[in-house]
């Protein structure tokens, strides 16, 4: 592993995965009800790409977009916020969709996904050099999204963490589940255990254990620790706890195992909530932040988690946030203040 500093304009942290096309209906109307929609872009991965380029890192995006006006308009979205963007390919195909009805006290939000057949699920073998992209990388992170959308992209993970491994580049997988991607004939669990034995960091719910590798447990920590068991090369693991209380009003915290003990940050009581979109992208992006830099697991922690408690304040998502701003929300200053 490469050595650690606390300083993050010296470390580079690289993502993969799908950027998507959002729309959402205007305030909190129903999508029988709407008339226009409000444009954002974003992706899981492409989210913590953002929010480590805003925390001071050096950060870049690997994905594959329709060569045509949203491909560039996706591009120029993830670059506005100083996202390297010269690993993007361009081809055929189109632009995955996603529409989102924002949900109001007890009505939930919904999410309709529009994806088939993309850009990026036609990814060809080989086509991004590892190698090259991951020179002098410090970081790699992806998701259980990308391999569940098909078996080119499943294919194009293996062959970059099997780079970033030879690289000595740090992994981290967030492995949500997500079911209803997994159409092209294999399930998560055929495809999740073979890349997670080669990440070092994971940010996974007991359901996403039990989803993607058949382990269960009777609480998180004794799941996590049969994880490790299975996987040595994970080092902590990760996740939040929400509470909902209604689609406005949530608590949130964070818990991580570090192979020791289960840490667990504060609660955060979150009401009036703008958009919970990308809050777990946010979190995850807290602890590439706190580990790059050196910070102790519990600092970590509370950063990750003070970063996935701001992002219920910001729209879209993309996590609008500095490190300052993060920093103060963890020590409980300047809250809710109007700051001149």
């Amino acid at each position: 592993m490469q050595p650690l500093s606390e300083d993050p304009t010296e470390k580079t942290v690289i993502t993969f995965g799908e950027v998507m096309l959002r729309l959402s209906t205007v305030g909190h109307t129903r999508f029988t009800q709407a008339q226009q929609f409000v444009v954002n872009y974003a992706g899981a991965e492409a989210n913590v790409a953002v929010s480590c380029s805003l925390f001071g890192l050096r950060a870049a995006h690997v994905t594959r977009f329709p060569d045509h006006d949203l491909g560039r308009a996706a591009t120029q979205a993830l670059a506005r916020f100083g996202v390297d963007t010269r690993h993007i390919h361009y081809g055929d195909e189109r632009l995955g969709l996603y529409f989102l009805e924002n949900g109001s006290m007890q009505r939930s939000s919904r999410i309709i996904y529009d994806r088939f057949d993309s850009a990026f699920a036609n990814i060809r073998p080989g086509e991004f050099d590892w190698d090259t992209i991951l020179a002098g990388a410090d970081w790699f992170h992806y998701t259980g999204i990308t391999p569940a959308i098909s078996q080119g992209a499943a294919d194009e993970l293996m062959k970059a963490l099997e780079a970033a491994r030879k690289a000595g580049v740090q992994i981290s997988g967030d492995i949500n589940y997500r079911r209803n991607l997994w159409q092209y004939g294999k399930s998560a669990r055929d495809i999740m255990p073979e890349l997670i034995a080669l990440t070092d960091f994971v940010v996974a719910g007991q359901t996403d254990i039990e989803n993607c590798c058949g382990i269960t447990g009777r609480n998180y920590e004794e799941a996590c620790q049969r994880m490790m068991k299975e996987f040595p090369a994970v080092r902590k693991i990760a996740s939040t706890e929400r509470t909902s209380v209604s689609s406005s009003h949530n608590r949130i915290c964070g818990m991580l195992w570090n192979g020791k003990a289960l840490l667990k940050s504060k609660e955060f009581d979150l009401t009036h909530i703008v958009d919970r979109i990308g809050a777990g992208d946010a979190f995850m992006a807290g602890l590439v932040f706190g580990f790059v830099t050196g910070r102790t697991d519990q600092d970590a922690l509370e950063f990750a988690a003070a970063a996935c408690a701001w992002k219920h304040s910001v729209d879209g998502d993309f996590n609008i946030g500095s490190v300052a701003e993060i920093n103060a929300l963890v020590q409980g200053e300047n809250v809710g203040k109007l700051l001149r």
